[in-house]
């Protein structure tokens, strides 16, 4: 049987700080949605669950090191069936504790927002679905 992938799955972290802020990433301008605001991650590799995929994207992207037992699950968002072969379904997880200073090693930047701020952001549709199940029951 041919190897035929229905869905493109990806991990995406919420990542709250003490003061409450939340991370956002701004993807480089010349990447796809360049400009645009997101909860940093990438997609899972063949081998991987999307934890440790979520901890690998973490790392190279932010330059952070986050433990999966600290990984909370928060929701998802999808592509509309049809949008490409292999649509995307981005599971979001939340986490608050980590090792080092967020950076943005792969290029854009990175900034720490309020429920508000980051509800305010221009992001990518399924980014944006993402904050508004995150953010819909938190103050503020």
């Amino acid at each position: 049987m041919e190897n035929n992938p229905t869905w493109t799955p990806v991990v995406a972290l919420a990542l709250q700080g003490e003061d409450g802020r939340w991370l956002m990433h701004r993807r480089p301008d010349e990447k796809h949605h360049g400009g645009l605001w997101e909860f940093p991650g990438g997609k899972v590799e063949t081998g991987e669950n999307p934890p440790s995929a979520l901890v690998r994207e973490i790392r190279e992207e932010l330059g952070i090191v986050i433990d999966s037992r600290f990984l909370e699950p928060a929701g998802f968002a999808q592509e509309p069936a049809g949008a490409r072969p292999a649509p995307i379904v981005i599971l979001l997880y939340t986490c608050r504790e980590w090792q080092g200073e967020p950076q943005a090693l792969e290029g854009g930047a990175v900034g720490w927002f309020t429920v508000r701020e980051a509800g305010e952001l221009d992001k990518p549709p399924l980014d944006i679905a993402l904050a508004a199940t995150l953010f819909e029951k938190m103050p503020d």
